[in-house]
Formats: C-alpha cells, sequence, structure tokens
C-alpha cells in the first residue's frame, strides 16, 4: 500500500470516527409524563396487499427528537420487532416534511429535527406485512388480521412507555368484527376509536378482526369477564359444541381455584381457526393471541397437543404479566432484557399448561399422561445436548441467540429447554413439596402464594430468583437454591420426577392415544426413539436425532426419503420396515435419499422395532400424579 493511500484511508477513517462522535444520542427512557397524548390511526383494510397503513400525531417541543420502533418485545423475549417491513415514513410538522435521519448504531431509532414553531409532528408510515410465511409470520389473510401495536407503532424516546398517553383508532374492513382487550370509546361505520391507554398497555392489546368470528363467554355473569374470540377461514369452523365450551369454561374455573385472584378486569382469548394466517400463541395480561388449525373444533380428536395452548397462554396472565422476571421488566420497548429466569416464566406455565387441560376436561387423564410420556422421552432419550454440553440455565439465552429461526440439529443444540425441561423441574419441585409436607403441600400452594392474591390488581409486580426460593421456603423449609440449581446447571437425569410421582416411563411398539393423534394431523411419522429420526408426509427429514442410527448411518435433515426396501416412500412403509428388522438380525432397512441433486442408497442397522413412549404406574410408590391432574 502506498503512503498517499494510507495517508487517504486514514483520514476517512477519522472523518468516520468524528462523524459517529457527532451523532444524536438516542434518549434514556425517563420516569415523567410525556407532554400530551400520542394519537395514533392504522388503516387495516388493505387486505389484498396484507399492509397496514398507519397515521400518528406526536405533541412535541422544539429541537431533537427521536422516534422508536420497538424493538424488545415482551412474549417473544427477544430483539425481534420486525424493522425491516417498515416503510414509506414520512415526518411532517406545520404542513413541511422534516427531514429524518436513522441511527448508525440502533436501526430501530429515527432522529428528526422539530422547528421552532412547531408544537406536534405527524408521522406516517406503512407496515408491509409478511406475504408468505417465509417472511415471518402472516397476519393478514382475505378472512382476518392480527393487529399487533408493536408493529405498527412507532413512540417518542426518553419516556417510560407507562407514561405514555395514548388514543388509537382503527378502521376495519367493512363487516368486519374484533375482538381485543382494549375498551371501545366510538364506532363510526368501519372506524373504531378505543379508550385512552398508555402505550406500554396499548402495545400488550393486540386486536384480531375477520370476516367470520363468533365471542363466546366463558364466565357468564363474571364482573371480570372472559371471553374467547374466534376467526375463522370458514363459518362452518366456527362450530362449537356445548361440551367443548363447557371445558372451555372449566378452564377458567379450574385457574380461579388454582390461584384465587384474577390480576385483570376482563380477559379475552383472541383465537384463529386458521391455515392462512400464521400459528400463534404469545401472552398479554388481559388477552392472548392464539392461533391453531381450522379444525380445533371440528376435528376435535385429532387436536389433542393444541388443547394445551389456551390454558398455556392464560397461565402468563398470572406467570409473566402479573409478576414478571426482574431482568424482563423494562421501562420501555427498547431497552433490552434479559432471560435468566424463563425456566419460571416459561417453564412453569408449561407445567401448568400440561395440568390445567386435565382438570378442565380439554383432556382426560389418559391423554394427560400421554403428552408427558412423549415430554419425558425427549428428556430420557431425545436430548444428547442438555446431557453433554449444554444446561437449562443457559438455553434461556436462545430468544436472543437464535430469535427462534429453524436449527440444524434442535435435539444437539437445546434449543429453548427451559419450556420442557422446566417443566419436569417444576414437576419435581411439586414431588418434593409433597415429600416433605407429607402430602399437605404441593405446586398449587406455591402458585397461590407466589402468583395469587390482590384480586383485580394487574400492576406488574417483580421477582428474582431469591424470591423464588424464599417463596419455596416459606411452603417447606429445604436447601431450595441447591435443589433449583442442580436442575438448570446441570446435566440430567431428568425423569425422576416421574418416578417420584408413582409412574415409570417405557417404550412400547403401539404408539399412545395422544402420539397416534399427533400422527395423524401431522401426517407423518415420528421415529424418533427407533430409528432416530421424524419425517414429514412427503418424505422430508424434519429432525434427525444427533449420534441415534440415521445420524450415523448418513442421514441429516433437510434430506428427504425417496424409497423404503426399493418401495416408495411413505409413513407406513418406514414403520413395516422398521417392525420386520425386528424379526431379522441379519437385515437392514435400505432408505433411497435425495440429498441436493444426488440419490444415494442409505443402509440403517436397527433392530430394536419401534418405541413408543408410555408412562405406566409403579405400585411401589403412590400415585399423586393422578391428584396433580385432578380437577379441583
Amino acid at each position: 500500500m502506498t503512503i498517499p493511500r494510507l495517508a487517504s484511508l486514514l483520514a476517512a477513517s477519522a472523518l468516520g470516527w468524528a462523524s459517529l462522535a457527532a451523532r444524536a444520542e438516542v434518549p434514556a427512557p425517563k420516569d415523567v409524563p410525556y407532554p400530551g397524548t400520542l394519537t395514533i390511526h392504522v388503516d387495516a383494510t388493505d387486505v389484498a396487499h396484507r399492509i397496514f397503513r398507519v397515521q400518528e400525531t406526536l405533541p412535541v417541543r422544539p429541537g431533537p427528537l427521536t422516534l422508536l420502533y420497538p424493538r424488545w418485545l415482551p412474549g417473544t423475549h427477544s430483539p425481534s420487532g420486525p424493522i425491516s417491513k417498515l416503510a414509506g415514513l414520512v415526518v411532517t410538522a406545520q404542513g413541511r416534511v422534516l427531514p429524518w435521519r436513522r441511527d448508525p448504531l440502533d436501526v430501530y431509532a429515527f432522529h428528526v429535527e422539530v422547528p421552532q414553531d412547531a408544537k406536534a409532528v405527524a408521522v406516517a408510515f406503512e407496515y408491509l406485512s409478511p406475504q408468505n410465511p417465509g417472511e415471518g409470520r402472516v397476519v393478514m389473510t382475505p378472512e382476518m388480521l392480527d393487529l399487533q401495536w408493536t408493529a405498527n407503532t412507532l413512540y417518542p424516546a426518553g419516556y417510560d412507555a407507562r407514561r405514555i398517553p395514548t388514543l388509537a383508532s382503527v378502521t376495519f374492513p367493512a363487516g368486519w368484527q374484533f375482538g381485543t382487550a382494549l375498551e371501545e370509546a366510538s364506532h363510526a361505520g368501519a372506524t373504531v376509536t378505543f379508550k385512552p391507554i398508555a402505550y406500554n398497555d396499548l402495545a400488550d392489546s393486540p386486536i384480531y378482526a375477520g370476516k367470520y368470528f363468533k365471542r363466546l363467554d366463558l364466565d357468564p355473569g363474571s364482573t371480570q369477564p372472559v371471553h374467547l374470540d374466534l376467526v375463522a377461514d370458514a363459518p362452518e369452523d366456527l362450530a362449537v359444541t356445548p361440551e367443548q365450551l363447557q371445558a372451555h369454561r372449566a378452564l377458567v374455573q379450574q385457574m380461579d381455584k388454582l390461584y384465587g385472584a384474577r390480576h385483570f378486569d376482563h380477559y379475552d382469548f383472541l383465537l384463529s381457526l386458521s391455515n392462512k394466517m400464521g400459528r400463534e400463541g404469545l401472552e398479554h395480561h388481559r388477552c392472548s393471541e392464539d392461533g391453531v388449525g381450522p379444525d380445533y373444533f371440528t376435528a376435535w380428536a385429532k387436536r389433542v397437543m393444541e388443547r394445551s395452548l389456551l390454558p398455556h397462554e392464560f397461565n402468563h396472565s398470572w406467570d409473566g404479566k402479573y409478576r414478571r422476571p426482574a431482568d424482563l421488566w423494562t421501562p420501555n420497548f427498547n431497552v433490552p432484557m434479559q432471560d435468566s429466569l424463563l425456566w419460571v416464566y416459561e417453564g412453569q406455565t408449561m407445567f401448568w399448561g400440561f395440568v390445567m387441560p386435565a382438570r378442565a376436561g380439554l383432556w382426560t387423564q389418559e391423554q394427560a399422561r400421554d403428552m408427558l410420556a412423549l415430554l419425558a422421552a425427549t428428556y430420557d432419550r431425545g436430548r444428547p445436548g442438555l446431557a453433554s454440553w449444554r444446561t437449562v440455565q443457559d438455553t434461556t439465552n436462545d430468544p436472543i441467540i437464535a430469535q427462534r429461526a429453524p436449527l440444524p440439529y434442535r435435539n444437539y443444540q437445546a434449543s429453548e429447554d427451559y419450556y420442557s425441561a422446566g417443566l419436569l423441574i417444576w414437576l419435581d419441585v411439586d414431588a418434593k413439596l409433597r415429600e416433605l409436607s407429607h402430602g399437605t403441600r404441593s405446586m398449587d400452594d406455591f402458585a397461590r402464594a407466589f402468583f395469587g392474591g390482590h384480586n383485580g390488581v394487574w400492576a406488574t409486580r417483580t421477582y428474582t430468583f431469591e424470591d423464588v426460593v424464599k417463596a419455596l421456603d416459606g411452603l417447606e423449609p429445604f436447601g431450595w437454591a441447591a435443589f433449583l440449581r442442580d436442575r438448570l446447571d446441570g446435566h440430567g437425569p431428568w425423569i425422576h420426577g416421574f418416578e417420584a410421582h408413582g409412574w415409570k416411563l417405557v417404550y412400547t411398539d403401539k404408539p399412545s392415544t395422544a402420539a397416534k393423534a399427533m400422527e395423524a394431523a401431522r401426517h407423518g411419522a415420528d421415529l424418533t426413539y427407533s430409528l432416530g429420526l421424524s419425517v414429514a408426509p412427503t418424505g422430508a427429514l424434519v429432525d434427525v436425532l444427533w449420534d441415534g442410527p440415521a445420524f450415523k448411518a448418513g442421514l441429516a435433515p433437510g434430506m428427504s426419503l425417496v424409497a423404503v426396501n426399493g418401495h416408495a416412500f411413505s409413513a407406513e412403509a418406514l414403520r413395516a420396515a422398521v417392525t420386520a428388522a425386528a424379526q431379522d438380525p441379519q437385515a437392514t432397512i435400505a432408505l433411497l435419499v435425495k440429498d441436493f441433486d444426488e440419490f444415494k442408497t442409505v443402509q440403517i442397522v436397527y433392530h430394536g422395532g419401534l418405541q413408543y413412549p408410555h408412562l405406566v404406574r409403579d405400585p411401589s410408590r403412590p400415585d399423586t400424579l393422578t391428584d396433580l391432574l385432578k380437577a379441583r
């Protein structure tokens, strides 16, 4: 490199550093009132293009102004605000267009200089929602939409989001109905204006709207009403039997018996029944965004797994919203979150998400045990990553690391296992509480003590690891900190909670009714505990178990099975080949595999037959699992 060239580069570098040093700072949030009301209008009528058009007015003072697009989203626990889909941003004041500049180090921040004669600025932009699942979750179809305020607003930096008053309105497609936790103030044609609310709570109150809509009262006569708001692809999908309605009403009753208090003034389950709008499970304090298949009600027997969704998200109103990990509580949506207590926030919620369906009658006790057996097997044989290199505590970082992107070997990476492994930790806690108290204490007592009380209060209360330990010690003194840390920082074993509850995990060649229902719904084959693979109906390998028989034979996710022992691939043919190989110790299973544009035959040596998990009673121990799953 020549001396003049080097000098030129150094000069350019110096200018770059000077420019960086001179950049506008993003004001930190302060706990002071915002001077005025942020007004927001969303035109949600362009379902053909799947575009939300946003107009805002912000009271301002002359001088620097920074607008923020929400980045750190509660419920996702990650910096996943869809900034790439914001377009057409224009800021004006007094009829003049104001230049804006995106912050070079924080692309979610937009800097504007407000002129001296301006008392307000107008902001307009479009949210270009995903056209297909490859671009993100689809939130707008010809029949329905999901309006998420975090995707459809900019808000002023420098203020606690709880101190920014907002007045929001939406124009819906003609004839559509909607469900939301927001309260309606007025209705003019297709435009609805909602009552004033703090920006923090607005962001926590999405809207489901649709052409085919039904609202079901899950707690008739209550002063803290609970509703199930349904939007569907077709009107026939809205058919709900009296028995199905009663099971959902029983869920509300059982949650009341568990916690003894409601931390909301009203609650709405927002449930889409659709193959078009993306599936969802996202908690909010006074509602939840839930998405299942269109036949959730009409093919009830096949949708066993989906019936844990509403109990899970409803539980978050207590665990995650009313009481929130201290490192997840932030003053606005652009201050980084930390996820260290997700094994409580999500893990304990998943625990109740498996218990409450049984108590409410959404599952039978047999279905609940079958679902628990599938989960137990995952940690008995299907999570080599947690048995070797990762810990549950480390997986709480995954929403920030991967933001729920698909992973090549999820079983080895143990991604977000704070959910399911967290359930097993709390199952252990339940068994230990029963043991220490001689059967007088259980997780029900912890739930009421930690998340109950103060009926009707829905201001957030934070907690720490030490608070969890203190609450457990208040029930039964014990070395709870060491008990929990051993499970959070260790590598298993994971299933002794079932044994402590009087049940054993076994494997047979017959799938449980829950396993059959799940395979029927997916039309594929889950042979994780035999061949070490799961496969879609097309033959695409969904997952391959690390160091399992299929892995050792050279199979990997992304490949496709074309033929089994010389015959065209089908899930039935693959199961039959596994069964046949169990009868012949000399046999191998020959799979014709497509890998990119290459075809090859892979021989799997496996003679263990089909392997499906089940829980069976251990008569040497008391059965406390049945009591855990029993309706209160």
